[in-house]
């Protein structure tokens, strides 16, 4: 009888414990989203305020090329065309990733298909050191060899997209590379020794039985490095040249939405037209950022489901 007590005093301590643990963390749950829904909420009413209380239409906003808040056109309506900051930030993306997918694949497959103990040893120590530098020091090497070398070979500033680029292709590699030796490390061996058993070369089983069925992992891989590119503020700074311009070359002087953000933001006052349009381009920014949240969810379902 004694024990049965002893039993059923363990249980009810154990549902207890139980009970405080779910308490604590639907708080800590609920915490997270109340945080992220308020911050979704301030950058919303904040960005959409230039087009409800300063009256700026949302067809100009996005498809104006000139960019000056302070000064008016010729319809009475504030120069905030955000077209340059828009383009220069899709440009800048789209060449850092076009450029880092084959690298980060190629060396992903080299650590998991041709060697893995070099990989391991080697090459994995040196990407996850590659992914723990600021993006300050990023921005200070892009700086200083980078743009030198841009100025030297193409003339000009050196200060371009071609610039912010490649400082951004090295930003995101050991990222992309990190995610592809993963998801190639997720497929089953069995696909591997069955291509290999039916007389497949090694190529052959790398390019059509591995990468296949790698394929939405890798395509996620390559989305994340995107976003963190879309998404990143000092290092294109320093090297893109921050002006507010239509870009027309690459080795032009340019602008993403995150350099002029990071440069105006803290010479504006709240509330006036020049602060408001920069939290339309945060909002801008910050729809980017769900927009490639959903479709990393998207391509991860559609691989889920093939």
């Amino acid at each position: 009888m004694e024990e049965i007590q002893k039993k059923l005093a363990e249980h009810s301590g154990k549902s207890r414990l139980e009970k405080i643990g779910k308490t604590i963390s639907f708080l800590c749950i609920a915490f997270i989203v109340f945080v992220v829904l308020s911050i979704l909420y301030f950058v919303a009413s904040k960005g959409i305020s230039t087009f409800t209380k300063d009256g700026v239409s949302l067809w100009n906003f996005l498809t104006g090329t000139v960019w000056n808040p302070s000064s008016l056109g010729e319809n009475g309506e504030p120069l905030t065309g955000a077209l340059p900051m828009i383009a220069g930030s899709f440009i800048v993306t789209l060449l850092a990733a076009a450029v880092a997918t084959p690298f980060a694949i190629g060396a992903a497959i080299f650590m998991t298909e041709i060697s893995p103990t070099v990989g391991k040893k080697i090459l994995q120590p040196v990407i996850e050191l590659l992914v723990g530098i600021p993006s300050v020091v990023y921005g200070f090497i892009g700086l200083s060899v980078v743009v030198p070398f841009m100025r030297n070979t193409f003339g000009g500033s050196g200060f371009g997209i071609i610039s912010a680029a490649i400082v951004l292709f090295v930003m995101i590699l050991p990222t992309v590379t990190s995610m592809s030796v993963d998801t190639l490390k997720s497929v089953p061996r069995y696909y591997r020794e069955a291509s290999l058993a039916l007389g497949a070369t090694r190529w052959q089983t790398i390019y059509k039985v591995v990468l296949r069925s790698a394929t939405p992992g890798l395509l996620t891989a390559v989305v994340f490095g995107m976003a963190r590119a879309f998404g990143e503020a000092l290092a294109v700074q320093m090297v893109i040249g921050n002006a507010a311009l239509m870009p027309t070359s690459l080795i032009t002087p340019a602008s993403t939405l995150t350099s002029i953000l990071t440069m105006n933001m803290g010479n504006t006052v709240m509330g006036t037209l020049q602060n408001d349009v920069l939290w339309s381009l945060a909002l801008i920014l910050l729809v980017m950022a769900l927009f490639f949240n959903i479709l990393t969810r998207w391509i991860g379902k559609k691989g889920a489901m093939n």
